[in-house]
């Protein structure tokens, strides 16, 4: 039956599912704003966002915890809004934009596959708790690993179909998740005023302000790092602005302000208890749905990070779909066997490994410019530069000293410090070693054709 399908529906059924993972996406391929900015809304607006707000509350007087969430959202935002731009510009996911930012092909490849490692793991341990609380709904007696299997395949069918696919589920999972904060805050505010609320002193044990700030860092910084990856279906950089900002103000103060006040109102920072006080199992229902959003997000970068790691070690264009499908089916499986319940230590790990990333990225697109030459001109043309680093060396002393930094100092604020201090390392050293780039580094020639298209 195949051979009947026109090509050109062909070429729009593998459009669909590849997503532009290895090529820069067309002015044909951009999408409405607004799309954009209902999916990263749906990122934050999420049941680990809300944790974040609802443990700051249980150890913050609500104005501390505002003056948190304020600094560690305004430090990420101006990496963040940066990284959307050069995506947008570029048309190019996060770690295809790497290979010309910084990292080179080998660099590239393994940002690539560290990313991909971190996400399917973040996708097995959303997946368990999805399908952990549909059983506590359901009276505890349905088999965890049938739920946890149905529910991965869900979440990999949805993704299957690229940016549409997350801007579906987002306009479900959004609305789903407002309805629950509308419904807690109200009778939140049945019982307490809001004056009180705000005065009240935190009901846990003291939280520093370094503390806190650092946490919401440290949730927001994997948001950060792949602002290309969506931000690349944005028409201009005034869309991004808007998708950053607004979607910032919206998800991450906006909930991290009402689970703030619900913390102190209930007195807890165990988010369920919260969320079933104040709306109890109909809450609880709505809640565990909107967290497909953020698996969703998990999977659907993993997989563009998988197509860049395979492109670039081995040369080969595999399709974004048939990607999804075997990323999506071990996450469920480490899921369903309950090997992620040990995978959350090497998540952690790899939480400090990631900021010098960002930094490194935003250091050579926006100040050093080294690739804005052939990015520019084969921009012009709809392609990809034909020639990139195989890896430059300060590149990796400034991922690792970056690192290390995250791992060894513990005054200040961890993730303020990994990003100055990767950036600097970075710039520093590059303006040392790097005054003949294209004499003094490996480099190689893209192959002028692929003939091995998954």
């Amino acid at each position: 039956m195949a051979a009947n399908v026109p090509v050109s529906e062909k070429e729009k059924m593998s459009t669909m599912t590849d997503d532009y993972s290895l090529s820069r996406v067309p002015a044909e391929g951009k999408t409405p704003m607004w799309k954009v900015l209902m999916v990263q809304i749906g990122g934050f607006v999420a049941l680990s966002q809300f944790m974040l707000g609802a443990e700051l509350g249980y150890g913050m007087p609500f104005w501390d915890a505002i003056i948190a969430t304020t600094l560690g959202s305004t430090l990420l935002e101006f990496i963040a809004f940066g990284l959307g731009v050069a995506g947008q510009r570029e048309g190019l996911s996060t770690s295809l934009l790497s290979k010309w930012a910084g990292f080179g092909t080998l660099g590239s490849a393994i940002v690539g596959l560290t990313f991909a490692i971190s996400l399917i793991g973040w996708f097995g341990i959303q997946n368990s708790i999805f399908a952990q609380g549909i059983i506590s709904l359901l009276g505890g007696h349905i088999n965890f690993a049938l739920v946890a299997t149905i529910t991965g395949l869900v979440v990999t069918a949805s993704v299957l179909f690229g940016f549409k696919g997350l801007s579906w589920t987002s306009n479900i999972s959004v609305p789903a998740f407002i309805i629950v904060i509308g419904l807690a805050t109200y009778n939140m505010l049945k019982g307490h005023t809001m004056t009180a609320l705000i005065t009240m002193a935190a009901p846990g044990t003291a939280l520093t302000m370094s503390a806190a700030v650092t946490m919401v860092t440290g949730n927001f910084i994997i948001g950060a790092i792949i602002m290309p990856d969506l931000n690349r279906f944005n028409h201009n950089a005034k869309d991004v602005f808007m998708v950053s900002v607004v979607g910032t103000l919206i998800g991450e103060l906006g909930v991290n302000v009402l689970g703030v006040l619900m913390a102190h109102a209930v007195g807890s920072q165990q988010i369920m208890p919260i969320i079933y006080q104040l709306t109890g199992g109909f809450g609880i229902l709505l809640v565990i749905f909107s967290s497909v959003k953020v698996n969703d997000l998990n999977l659907y970068s993993a997989t563009l990070d998988f197509a860049n790691f395979f492109k670039q070690v081995f040369h080969w264009n595999l399709n974004r779909g048939m990607i999804t499908i075997v990323a999506g089916v071990l996450g469920t499986f480490l899921s369903v066997i309950g090997l992620i319940d040990q995978f959350s230590g090497f998540l952690n790990i790899l939480g400090v490994v990631f900021p010098p990333i960002a930094s490194i990225m935003f250091i050579d697109y926006w100040v050093l410019k080294r690739s804005r030459k052939q990015l520019d001109e084969s921009r012009a043309k709809g392609e990809l530069p034909e020639k990139s680093e195989v890896f430059h060396p300060v590149t990796i002393v400034a991922w690792v000293v970056g690192s290390a930094v995250g791992f060894f100092v513990n005054w200040g604020i961890s993730s303020l410090n990994v990003l100055v201090v990767s950036g600097l390392v970075y710039f520093i050293g590059m303006k040392i070693f790097d005054k003949q780039p294209q004499e003094t580094v490996i480099t190689e020639t893209a192959p002028e054709k692929e003939e091995d298209d998954a």
